[in-house]
């Protein structure tokens, strides 16, 4: 008897788990919705440890969208951060490049010219009529913050210098507060004229399309001048370990970013955590926080499981995500000990000259050595610099 209850409710459980896959919506009956179709807005939460007295804020300081030569509106953008767990996005626009807008113009082709208002857009409401356009560059700053808002997104107002790769290369200034009056026809008066806004300068992808990440003389005359602030250590799929090198000489901020134009759900689809990250070390989630952080170079660079920064700071890092525990000793005296990873960040290691290990996120495993000495290579503080650790149990 015992048996066939325990059969019947089994059955009854799976049905009711079944039949909750869908429910009725709450206003028309002839619609029942699938309860699964939601899952794919929850947010990806990304478990990380507080450090020295800092909260460590998730960050992409490069994102394109459709009003540059991104895909997708800001608006997607922003909703797509959230999802992926990230706390702080930087809006960062090519002030020169836009290749969106000639299909925009092209669509937009029969409307009235700059300065005239638009007022059919919603021709479901109302009558169309010949109403215009006009192009600001804040405006896809402003969108990305009103949409933001309902997230508890920090948005940092941004844009691209964009010029020839080779001999200029690609800059984010940080910070704005007027995308509208940075250009000029000389890339240094450009930094300049973001600079006299309190903008930060970050120096994207130092090595793209060159054979080198050797500075031209632009870069030269830049970096000199004092307007560079910070460089990406890692861009989308390419890591620069030698700029971690030109970093700590020059003293500037580390990021990695995705530079995203596409989606993260295709550009990341098999990436166990996620997209690029700058994890910033601050007190709280502000844009002068934010901006205090960067200044002070407080920032790690993480992509596709390596993490790259500050040497002290990298093992400050390491020490607080991974735990080491003593259990006992075995019969050759071995000192038998735990590692638990508390953290969504994925670590390699060596113990003493072993080969390396894989910590996952929130995985222990088990080892074995009377000398803990830990080299974590998936870290990195300069070419071919790991950090090395003697953990005392």
């Amino acid at each position: 008897m015992k048996k066939i209850l325990s059969v019947a409710l089994a059955t009854i459980a799976a049905i009711s788990a079944s039949a909750q896959m869908t429910y009725p919506d709450a206003v028309n009956k002839d619609i029942n919705r699938h309860s699964m179709r939601y899952s794919r807005g929850a947010r990806t939460e990304i478990v990380l440890p507080q450090v020295n007295g800092y909260n460590i804020y998730k960050a992409d300081l490069h994102t394109h969208s459709a009003f540059s030569d991104g895909s997708v509106l800001p608006e997607y953008r922003v909703k797509e951060a959230w999802v992926d767990g990230l706390d702080v996005m930087a809006v960062t626009e090519h002030i020169e490049y836009r290749r969106q807008e000639s299909k925009m113009l092209e669509y937009l082709q029969d409307y009235a010219k700059k300065g005239e208002e638009i007022d059919n857009w919603d021709i479901i409401n109302k009558p169309a009529d010949k109403k215009g356009i006009r192009v600001d560059l804040n405006y896809a700053v402003e969108l990305s913050q009103k949409a933001a808002a309902q997230y508890g997104l920090l948005i940092i107002p941004g844009t691209e210098i964009t010029r020839n790769p080779q001999q200029v290369g690609h800059y984010n200034a940080l910070f704005t507060t007027d995308n509208n009056a940075i250009y000029d026809a000389d890339p240094l008066q450009s930094f300049r004229n973001a600079k006299a806004q309190g903008a930060l300068i970050q120096h994207n992808h130092p090595g793209w399309q060159r054979k080198s990440i050797d500075m031209p003389e632009f870069e030269v005359k830049a970096y000199a001048e004092g307007l560079i602030d910070g460089i990406e250590i890692m861009n989308g799929s390419d890591f620069y370990p030698g700029a971690i090198d030109r970093a700590k000489e020059l003293g500037l901020f580390m990021s990695a970013n995705t530079d995203i134009h596409g989606t993260t759900a295709m550009d990341y689809a098999n990436v166990e955590v996620g997209r690029n990250m700058t994890l910033i070390f601050a007190k709280e989630k502000t844009l002068e926080a934010m901006r205090e952080a960067l200044e002070a170079r407080r920032t790690l660079a993480y992509a596709f499981g390596n993490v790259a920064g500050d040497e002290q700071l990298l093992k400050d890092f390491f020490l607080a995500c991974v735990k080491f525990e003593p259990v006992m000793k075995d019969y050759k005296n071995r000192q038998i000990f735990t590692i638990t990873n508390t953290s969504s960040i994925p670590f390699a290691f060596r113990i003493g000259g072993g080969n390396v290990v894989w910590l996952d996120p929130f995985s222990t495993i088990s080892a074995k050595t009377n000398n803990i000495k830990i080299t974590v290579e998936s870290m990195w503080y300069g070419v071919d610099k790991h950090p090395v650790l003697e953990i005392n149990l």
